[in-house]
């Protein structure tokens, strides 16, 4: 049953923080960019996020030792702060909406990577760690070639 892989309450909010943030996130991807709404929901992703990343550390432990999560969630935070630093302190720097919509593309990257997964090591006999690495990396590889082809596309029409 679903409800098995929850074993505590913060797995339940870190469960809810994580579909929130892979919602809006996705719907940002695809919607006009710098409207109101895009912004509104841009700042429940990013709260969201924020939730997603604090629940972590408490589900893997602070103190049972610094482990591959703890980086995951770390690059996690520093992908969302990237991005959502420049439309709130740095407009005047002219780079700031390339900076903006790169790094909050890693970031939902890199929550969809960790939904497969966390979707990919739930299958029965599969080898934890490879099934993480292939789900990372075959994401990031494909989010790479996307990114790389749609990069300039992208700033001529954000950037105006």
């Amino acid at each position: 049953m679903f409800l098995d892989i929850i074993h505590s309450n913060t797995g339940l909010v870190h469960l809810v923080f994580s579909v929130v943030s892979l919602i809006t996130g996705t719907i940002v991807l695809f919607m006009q960019k710098g409207t109101k709404v895009h912004k509104k929901i841009g700042y429940v992703y990013g709260v969201n996020m924020l939730g997603v990343v604090a629940t972590s550390f408490m589900l893997y432990g602070l103190f049972g030792g610094f482990g591959i999560f703890h980086v995951a969630a770390i690059v996690s935070f520093v992908t969302l702060l990237g991005g959502m630093l420049p439309p709130l302190f740095f407009r005047k720097n002219k780079n700031w909406i390339s900076l903006h919509f790169s790094f909050m593309y890693w970031s939902v990257m890199g929550l969809y990577a960790a939904f497969i997964a966390e979707s990919m090591v739930r299958i029965p006999e599969a080898p934890f760690f490879e099934m993480v690495g292939y789900a990372t990396g075959g994401t990031m590889l494909i989010a790479g070639f996307i990114f790389g082809y749609y990069k300039k596309i992208w700033q001529k029409a954000f950037e105006g």
